[in-house]
């Protein structure tokens, strides 16, 4: 049977998965991946615990992060397309050029 313990240790694992892939990549769409593991994680742990607590809250609380996520990835994917289309290059050391 799997209990609380294991989605929360998933959570956690996905959570390390893209903290470590923020920190290391230099791709603007990894990190926008990377990003969304996060949430994904987060996500997990909120339904798992909503779940055990028997509470609708968790699942709300996903949903509203689901929605942001879709937002981020919206006008994220928007930017880099343009920057792509400028600068013929998605690596992220390129955005110092941004400072006035």
């Amino acid at each position: 049977m799997i209990s609380l313990n294991h989605y929360l240790l998933l959570s956690a694992l996905l959570f390390c998965i893209g903290l470590f892939g923020i920190l290391r990549r230099k791709n603007i769409l990894m990190l926008f991946f990377s990003t969304e593991i996060l949430l994904n994680a987060v996500n997990i742990g909120f339904v798992a615990i909503g779940s055990y607590l028997r509470d609708l809250n968790g699942e709300i609380f996903a949903l509203f992060i689901i929605a942001i996520a879709a937002v981020e990835i919206a006008v994220g994917l928007g930017l880099v397309v343009i920057w792509y289309k400028k600068h013929h290059t998605l690596d992220i050391s390129t955005l110092t050029s941004l400072k006035g």
